[in-house]
């Protein structure tokens, strides 16, 4: 049996004068009448069995009730508009992809063409942007991260793959000073200060003190330092591959688990919108996950 809803004549009109919190405005809106409005609230008041307006001095406020069904009617029709937006959008639309900034250039990028010929008609619109992220300031459909951060329960999250870091030099500096990467001057992104300390944590090692370090504001600042020869970096597998494999740098220790992963998260379900399950069936792929 389908659950029971209260009207949806009153619970609009309930949403309409509680964001206005104006009865005369929220019926301009919905082109009724003011006792219109009010008569629905009322109705739908008495359905629920609480008060949500508080009437005095001729305005109205939201009860602590009020302000719980607004934000839940809020946030259900915004899942409504944009769910409507997509279906008549079809698969016309350019698919919008906020993305780590530095796994959008050294990894994403790159890569981009291969997904465009697997799926010309998915036009890909990069942003770059890390940490948490809002769908409904960034007009975004897709959010890449890592999941560093804290997330609304309300999104959609799908994992692509889990993320293996570890330390990565020029090969010129082992050649020149020994076979011990732990050895060499370390890189230091500001970003993640804490990436050494985590990574001889992780691996049990002790800490051999080497001489010197750098720090750079930005991640992918440090693996370029890298490259340059200025030392040895954390870098996570997927953002120094391609500078592995061409010979840029070298990882003689390997990588390793973290407790971090690259995420896919999106507003609305992945299933409702076959650009988004291709996207992300891509990208495991890469991975071979």
């Amino acid at each position: 049996m389908a659950p029971r809803f209260p009207s949806l004549s009153a619970l609009r009109a309930f949403e309409a004068a509680a964001r206005h919190l104006n009865f005369g405005r929220a019926g301009n809106e919905l082109f009724v009448t003011h006792s219109a409005v009010s008569k629905q609230i009322r109705l739908l008041e008495e359905e629920l069995g609480v008060t949500l307006f508080e009437r005095r001095n001729r305005a109205v406020f939201l009860t602590a009730a009020g302000r719980r069904l607004l934000g839940t009617m809020s946030e259900v029709f915004r899942q409504i508009s944009d769910c409507c937006d997509e279906i008549k959008r079809g698969g016309s639309a350019p698919l919008v992809v906020s993305c780590e900034p530095t796994f959008t250039q050294r990894w994403l990028i790159p890569r981009l063409p291969q997904f465009n010929a697997l799926h010309p008609d998915i036009e890909v619109h990069v942003l770059a942007a890390g940490g948490p992220v809002s769908f409904d300031r960034s007009h975004i459909d897709l959010a890449l991260r890592r999941s560093d951060f804290s997330w609304s329960p309300e999104l959609f999250v799908e994992t692509v793959v889990e993320e293996r870091v570890g330390p990565v030099c020029a090969p010129r500096l082992l050649v020149a000073g020994g076979d011990d990467i732990l050895s060499l001057p370390r890189i230091h992104s500001a970003t993640r200060r804490d990436a050494w300390a985590r990574y001889l944590a992780d691996n049990r090692i002790g800490d051999p003190n080497p001489p010197g370090s750098h720090v750079f504001e930005h991640f992918y600042l440090s693996i370029e330092a890298a490259i340059a020869g200025l030392g040895a970096a954390i870098g996570p597998e997927p953002l120094v591959a391609d500078a592995v494999e061409s010979g840029q740098l070298v990882a003689p220790r390997g990588f390793s688990s973290n407790g971090y992963s690259y995420i896919l998260l999106s507003r609305l379900a992945f299933e409702g919108d076959a650009r988004k399950r291709d996207f992300l069936t891509w990208l495991r792929g890469q991975f071979g996950s």
